[in-house]
């Protein structure tokens, strides 16, 4: 009979026990918005490494395309002389812009898609649902 009366003196009680849940919860908790502060620096980090090559590709490009537009405007003229200046920069004009809008559409569409803290929302999510249950 002594040995019963040691062996429920150290089990816990209900209270610890519910104590230590709740306690582990909240260390979970705490260490799920931990992850989200670490992933949103990260994916900070990726678009602004991303974007300034973007940025100063974009320019480089923009550069370019309005020398070859004219370039381009003139050829037009000396093929048909009859065209009028006007005419021959407008189809320039409306073709580059035409391809810069699939550029801007295409890298819209990529940061779009980048869904950041899918993951750790889902986890607090599920942690907190849990939590309210007990």
């Amino acid at each position: 009979m002594t040995t019963t009366q040691l062996e429920t003196d150290h089990e816990p009680s209900m209270t610890q026990l519910v104590t230590g849940i709740l306690h582990d919860g909240e260390e979970l908790l705490r260490q799920q918005i931990h992850l989200a502060k670490v992933e949103i620096k990260n994916d900070a980090h990726r678009m602004v490494s991303a974007s300034v090559p973007m940025i100063v590709g974009a320019f480089a490009c923009m550069v370019g395309a309005l020398v070859l537009a004219f370039a381009v405007a003139h050829l037009l003229l000396y093929i048909w002389p009859a065209l009028p200046t006007w005419g021959a920069y407008a189809i320039v004009g409306g073709l580059l812009v035409l391809v810069g809008g699939l550029v801007v559409a295409k890298c819209v569409n990529q940061f779009a898609s980048m869904k950041p803290l899918d993951q750790t929302a889902a986890g607090v999510k599920e942690n907190i649902q849990w939590k309210t249950k007990s």
